[in-house]
Formats: structure tokens, sequence, C-alpha cells
């Protein structure tokens, strides 16, 4: 926690909202950037951006969004107290939206944009993104350390490239430091289980989905949203395969290498199997296939939704992501 949040502002912003055009209110907001699911923004004025929030409009009561709290507080205390990753001062308001439903805004302290690790990666020479990504290996192996180690609490996480930023970067230097360190930024999916048992409702994943998938997402997608996370090797094909995303697909055969040096040698105990680049080749192909496609739905049940149905759309969508 740490960070206070200016209600009276939130309040304001959720009032004059329209979820297609978020930048077009009278209280000023802008786009930070886009997630799979989850848009980034900061609001107000100038002395009032640096802050970088979330909107998450999911919850159908204060007893829902309660739940959702204590598994987000306790997975921060998780990352942070038992794992040791780095987290920036963060934050959460709740408020009631137009439904008359609770919408909880959480909230990060900013950081330099360019040292997230997906920005840092376009900047860096081939060597430098070799030990930034092996830092980030390493950060990872801290978490399934900590899962081997407790045996009654398992820790997931999305460990991709753009979910870590580097502490102190500055774009203008072509060497990173001699000791990286690294903050991680995805908490709001609160991927943990106690003796088995997920923590995370994961019928909230699906509040945001096209209405006329729901039940085939539950049925064939649902399962290995929830799982794939505690997977480390999968963990592992998702970053590499970022680099795809990023443009920059000429470093696969290297970062896989590494990958696999890594986990033979120091973290060797974690158990990983080997990978291969026709894995993370397949992998990414089937991921971003199956991302276009969601937000294709997304959008026309927005269509739907408002046009047809004259109902309401609680969703910022994400504009078009580059792959």
């Amino acid at each position: 926690m740490g960070l206070e949040l200016d209600l009276e502002l939130l309040e304001g912003f959720e009032r004059q909202l329209d979820p297609r055009h978020p930048e077009s209110g009278s209280i000023p907001a802008s786009i930070l950037g886009y997630g799979e699911i989850t848009t980034v923004f900061e609001i107000g004025a100038q002395d009032k951006r640096r802050v970088a929030y979330k909107r998450l409009p999911v919850f159908r009561d204060l007893d829902e969004l309660d739940r959702y709290l204590s598994s987000f507080d306790e997975y921060c205390r998780l990352l942070t107290n038992e794992v040791g990753l780095k987290l920036v001062p963060y934050g959460h308001a709740n408020l009631t939206g137009k439904s008359g439903r609770p919408v909880l805004f959480l909230a990060q302290e900013k950081v330099e944009p360019l040292s997230f690790c997906h920005k840092a990666i376009h900047l860096l020479p081939r060597e430098e993104v070799l030990r930034l990504v092996r830092a980030v290996l390493g950060e990872l192996s801290r978490v399934w350390e900590f899962n081997r180690a407790d045996g009654r609490v398992e820790i997931g996480l999305d460990g991709q490239i753009s979910n870590w930023s580097i502490k102190g970067f500055n774009p203008s230097d072509t060497v990173l430091p001699e000791r990286i360190e690294l903050i991680y930024f995805d908490t709001s999916t609160p991927l943990f289980r106690v003796d088995g048992a997920e923590q995370l409702d994961p019928e909230l994943f699906l509040r945001s989905a096209p209405s006329f998938l729901v039940w085939l997402i539950r049925l064939l997608f649902l399962e290995d949203v929830m799982t794939r996370y505690y997977d480390l090797k999968l963990v592992t094909i998702d970053l590499i395969a970022n680099f795809y995303k990023e443009q920059l697909p000429e470093r696969i055969g290297d970062l896989v290498e590494l990958a696999n040096d890594f986990f033979a040698g120091e973290a060797a105990e974690l158990g990983v199997e080997p990978i291969t680049v026709k894995e993370v080749r397949s992998y990414y192909r089937e991921d971003a296939l199956i991302w276009i496609l969601y937000l294709s739905a997304r959008k026309l049940d927005r269509f739907m939704r408002t046009r047809v149905l004259r109902g309401d759309y609680p969703y910022i969508l994400p504009g078009k992501i580059k792959r």
C-alpha cells in the first residue's frame, strides 16, 4: 500500500466516463497502455498524474469486491514479504458506478515509461537484453522456490516482459547496472492457492467476456487461464514469446538457449524441462490468435449491448495491439 488516492477525483471521473471514449470526458485522462483485458490510464490535471489506474467494474456487490480485495492484499503481501519481489507503492479505492454496482480502481505509482522491460529491450544491445531476461528468470525462480518450500501456499505469476520495470533505469545508458533490480507490476490478478484451493473467484474472469461466449470460455479455456501461471515452464515460454509481440523474433533462439542454461544450472532444483523454439513459436501463434478473436468478440458484444439492445457496456476495451 502506501499510495493515497483522490476519491473525489475518481468519483468525478466515473460519473462522466464514456468507456468507449475514456479520454473524451470533462476530467482529463490518458491511456498509458493496453493489456489483453484491462487498460491502464492516468486521470486528472498534470499535478495528479503520478498514478496509473486500472478500473475493474466486474463486481456485483460489495461482498464480492471485499473478497477480491482480501485476495489482492494477501497476494501483494506474499509477493513482497514471503517471496521478496519489489512492488511500487500501490492503493485501491471503490465507489458506486452508474449502474449502482461497485467499481474498483487499483492504482500504482508511475515510473519512467522506458524503464518497463518491453520498452527497454528496444534500447539495449543483445548482451544486455540477455542479462535482463536472466534477471527476470531469477525473479521468477524466487516464486517457484517459495512454492516448493512452503507446501501449503502456491503462487501463480504472469511473468511476461511488460510486467517488469528496471529500477533506476536510465534510457540513455546502453549498459545495465551490475546488479539489475526489477519491479513487478501485474498484481491485479491475485493468483494463489491455499491447500490447493484457488483464492480468486474464477467467475470474475468471465464478467467482461462476450456474453454469447461465456459458456464456451468456461468449458474450454477457463481452467487453462487459471492454471498456466502456476507452471514455470509455460510462464517462461510466455515470457520468451513476448519477443515475437515486440517484433524481435531474432532474439528467440538466444533466449531459449539462455532459459535452458538457467534451468539446467542455477535453478536445476526446480525441475523445469528444456524449452524448444518450436514450442515458443506454436505457443505464440495460438495465444495471439485466441486474443485477436477474443477482442473482436468483445467489440461485437459491446455493439450488441449498446447499439442494438440500447444498454450499457461498462468495460474499457483495448485499442489495436501490435503483434
